[in-house]
């Protein structure tokens, strides 16, 4: 008798997203270059996987700071103070490192309070459905991140309205938000920076239309934390200079290079989420040595030395931007360290990533339904410590790569 658990993943993955996927993962198990282990890391961006060493062009440490000794330092003294993790849910007890880290952080945000969640994904999940009652509208943009539509289905499961918004299109936003009157508040939930195509959304225009019915801006600028605006803030302080109506979502993860993420806003609204978040009342939370080490990135990030950083980055960002150009290809982004080349076909799209790793570059190879159906890209991350020589040899495998594959550019 074959065994229910058993059946169950069978049916499973002859449905919806997985039969998808596992269709690419079997027509091309040489070029999907997913599920990847790692089993050597450096010098600089190099790496090695599947026994090839290779430039990483996939990490979203864009500053560079995993591999900063100052960091490393600070880990390696917070294991010792504090051991390796917290030992209980925070409703009960944090170390001061966690006090202090969100501290630190709202002062260097300049927000009134900070409150840290162990992902940008739990921040979402936490936040949102506590933020809003059966009364209240959620409305998202259509293509903010996953965790942030996942959320408002969590919410909706709580009785809560559910809407989406057309990308960027403040226009839209106001109509649905007259359509769906009435409600006590509306969340409205949108990226700081949308994470496949690097694109920026007009916050402006859609605070104004946010906060003229009886809405709250929620901004996930998990890509735009430490590499946008002045020391790093974001794209929120970037582009409308104040968190007046807004509440903003930040990674510890990625230009920080450490651990967790957290949401900045005024200190009513995170008595509130430590009283009803979920994921902040029943998960742990980020471990200590990491918090220790956050610390320390701040203490970078808020110097003149993030000038520097910041100035490597830009010109690096700059270096491929204007050579993938060159070369032809649509660029998507270039504002950030996410610089996306739209290939379009899913099986063109893994040929290209592999073509590229076999050349000793690897960047990811993003299908549906990460992008719309058919519109795959190669999607790189710039980094501070990138090497020039490096950005010119991955320009030189995509020069060959045209030719030879007859990628469209």
């Amino acid at each position: 008798m074959e065994l229910p658990i058993l059946r169950m993943a069978d049916e499973l993955m002859r449905t919806g997203v997985c039969r998808f996927l596992r269709h690419f993962e079997q027509r091309f198990p040489r070029e999907h270059l997913k599920d990847l282990a790692v089993t050597a890391s450096g010098p600089g961006r190099n790496m090695v996987v599947a026994g090839r060493r290779v430039v990483n062009f996939g990490s979203d440490s864009f500053l560079g700071l995993d591999q900063d000794e100052r960091v490393q330092s600070a880990l390696r003294a917070g294991l010792k103070k504090w051991g390796t993790h917290n030992g209980a849910s925070r409703v009960f007890l944090s170390v001061e490192a966690n006090r202090e880290a969100e501290e630190k952080l709202a002062r260097w945000l300049k927000t009134e309070s900070c409150l840290i969640y162990p992902s940008v994904t739990l921040t979402n999940y936490g936040a949102i459905p506590a933020l809003v009652g059966r009364q209240d509208i959620i409305v998202a943009d259509q293509m903010a991140h996953d965790s942030i539509h996942t959320a408002a289905r969590i919410a909706q499961s709580n009785g809560v309205r559910v809407q989406t918004f057309a990308h960027n299109d403040a226009g839209d936003l106001e109509r649905i938000l007259h359509r769906s009157r009435p409600y006590r508040h509306a969340l409205v939930a949108v990226d700081g920076v949308y994470s496949m195509s690097g694109d920026l959304p007009p916050l402006k225009d859609i605070l104004d239309v946010t906060t003229a019915n009886q809405g709250v801006l929620y901004v996930d600028d998990a890509h735009g934390t430490g590499v946008l605006g002045e020391h790093g803030r974001g794209s929120v302080l970037l582009n409308l200079g104040h968190y007046d109506n807004v509440l903003v979502v930040g990674s510890l993860s990625k230009a920080f290079s450490c651990a967790g993420g957290f949401i900045g806003c005024p200190a009513a609204i995170q008595r509130i989420l430590k009283m009803s978040s979920n994921p902040y009342i029943f998960g742990g939370p980020v471990p200590p040595p990491y918090l220790e080490a956050i610390l320390t990135v701040l203490d970078i990030l808020s110097s003149d030395e993030f000038n520097e950083l910041k100035a490597r980055l830009d010109a690096n960002v700059e270096q491929l931007t204007y050579g993938a150009r060159s070369l032809g290809f649509r660029v998507l982004g270039g504002i950030t360290p996410i610089v996306s080349l739209l290939i379009g076909d899913e099986a063109a799209t893994l040929r290209a990533g592999h073509y590229l790793f076999e050349r000793g570059f690897y960047v990811q190879s993003v299908i549906f339904p990460a992008v719309p159906y058919h519109g795959g890209v190669l999607r790189i991350q710039v980094n501070s410590n990138h090497l020039r020589a490096e950005i010119d040899g991955l320009l030189g495998a995509l020069a060959e790569m045209k030719k030879e594959l007859l990628v469209a550019a």
